[in-house]
C-alpha cells in the first residue's frame, strides 16, 4: 500500500495574488543521471503519497511522460486538475517564442494551464543538452534588460490570454531584478534560485520578500547528484558538514531531512527531486520542526558554496563563472 500524507495537512505558503501553494514541491530534473522513465515514476509515486506541487522545466526533455502520469491521475481520481500546483519554464533558446514553448509544455504536461511559468535564465544563452563544461555557444550573449523584457512581456500577455496563473523568474540577481522590476507590468510570483545551507543568499533573499516575491529553492539538500559537470573540488557537501549531522542524529532522521526541515522553516520552498526518498522528505514537514537553537546553528553554515556555476552560458569576452552572478553589485556585460 502506499504510504500517504493527506495534503491538508501539508504546510502552504502564500502568493501575492493570494492563492496558496504547498510548501515543499517535487522536482523533476533527473541531472543528466537520471531517464525520462524513471523521473515520471517518481512522479507518479509523489502524486500519489500526497505530493502537489511540481516543478518542471521543458529543458528537463520529460514533460510528455509526466504528462501521463497527471492524465492518468486525473483518470483514475487521485487528484484533480485544480488540487495540483505546476509549474514549467521557458527555456533560453525559446526566449523570441513564448507563447509556443508554453502551449507545447501545457500540452505535453495534459495540464490545461500553468500555475506557474518561470523564465529558466535570464538570457537566451543556449547549451545542448549534456555538454561539458567548456561548452560555448558562439551566439552567447551578456544580459540585455531589454531582450528580458521583451520575453517578461510574453508571458504577461499568457497571464492575460489565461494560459498561465502567475510568472516566476529564475536565476537572477539583484543589479539584474533592478533593472527590470520597475519596468514590469505583473509582478512576478515567485524566483527560483539556488539555496541551500552552505549557499544561503540572505541578500537575495531578503530583497525578494521585501518585495513579496516567494524564493523557490533549488538544490535544497546540495544535490549530491547534480551534473559532472557542475561539480569542482572545493565545493562543499552540505549533508556530510559535522552540525547537519549532529542535528539529524538529534532527531533520529537522515541529514537530507534537516536541509529540508531548515529551507521551509527558513521560509522558501523547496523542490527536492527524489527517486526513492520523497515520501520522507514530504512528511518531514509536518513533523518536529528544527528548535530555534539548531536553526541559529544552520544560519552558520553560509559558504558561499554556489554548485550550479553556469560555466556553459558564458558568452565570449567573460572571464569565467563569477561573471554570470554579477557578485560586485553591477550586470556584467
Amino acid at each position: 500500500m502506499t504510504q500517504f500524507i493527506d495534503p491538508a495537512i501539508v504546510p502552504k505558503k502564500k502568493l501575492y495574488t493570494g492563492e496558496q501553494m504547498p510548501c515543499i514541491g517535487m522536482g523533476t530534473f533527473g541531472s543528466d543521471r537520471v531517464g525520462a522513465e524513471e523521473v515520471s515514476e517518481a512522479v507518479a509515486g509523489a502524486l500519489r503519497c500526497g505530493y502537489r506541487l511540481f516543478d518542471c522545466a521543458a529543458c528537463y526533455r520529460n514533460e510528455d511522460q509526466i504528462g501521463q502520469v497527471f492524465e492518468n491521475a486525473f483518470a483514475e481520481g487521485v487528484a484533480e486538475r485544480k488540487d495540483l500546483f505546476i509549474m514549467s519554464k521557458v527555456w533560453n533558446d525559446m526566449h523570441r517564442d513564448v507563447e509556443k514553448a508554453c502551449r507545447k509544455s501545457i500540452e505535453d504536461l495534459k495540464c490545461e494551464y500553468l500555475d506557474m511559468y518561470f523564465i529558466h535564465w535570464p538570457f537566451p544563452n543556449y547549451h545542448a543538452p549534456g555538454c561539458d563544461v567548456d561548452s560555448r555557444n558562439p551566439d552567447s550573449r551578456p544580459f540585455s534588460a531589454e531582450e528580458f523584457m521583451d520575453t517578461y512581456r510574453q508571458c504577461e500577455e499568457l497571464v492575460e490570454k489565461g494560459l498561465i496563473k502567475h510568472i516566476g523568474i529564475s536565476n537572477m540577481t539583484i543589479p539584474k531584478m533592478e533593472a527590470v522590476l520597475p519596468l514590469m507590468k505583473i509582478k512576478p510570483a515567485a524566483a527560483e534560485i539556488e539555496m541551500h545551507p552552505a549557499f544561503q543568499q540572505r541578500e537575495l533573499k531578503e530583497y525578494l520578500e521585501e518585495r513579496d516575491i516567494l524564493p523557490v529553492g533549488y538544490m535544497p539538500i546540495g544535490s549530491p547528484r547534480r551534473p559532472e559537470r557542475d561539480i569542482m573540488e572545493e565545493d562543499i557537501a552540505d549533508l556530510e558538514m559535522p552540525q547537519v549531522q549532529a542535528i539529524a542524529k538529534n532527531h533520529g532522521v537522515h541529514p537530507a531531512i534537516v536541509a529540508l526541515k531548515w529551507a521551509h522553516q527558513n521560509g522558501q520552498v523547496p523542490i527536492p527531486f527524489s527517486v526513492h526518498n520523497y515520501y520522507a522528505n514530504l512528511k518531514c514537514m509536518t513533523e518536529e520542526p528544527l528548535t530555534e537553537e539548531e536553526m541559529a546553528v544552520m544560519a552558520t553554515l553560509e559558504r558561499g558554496n554556489r554548485l550550479v556555476k553556469g560555466h556553459v552560458f558564458l558568452w565570449e569576452g567573460a572571464k569565467d563563472w563569477h561573471d554570470l552572478w554579477d557578485e560586485d553589485g553591477v550586470i556584467v556585460e
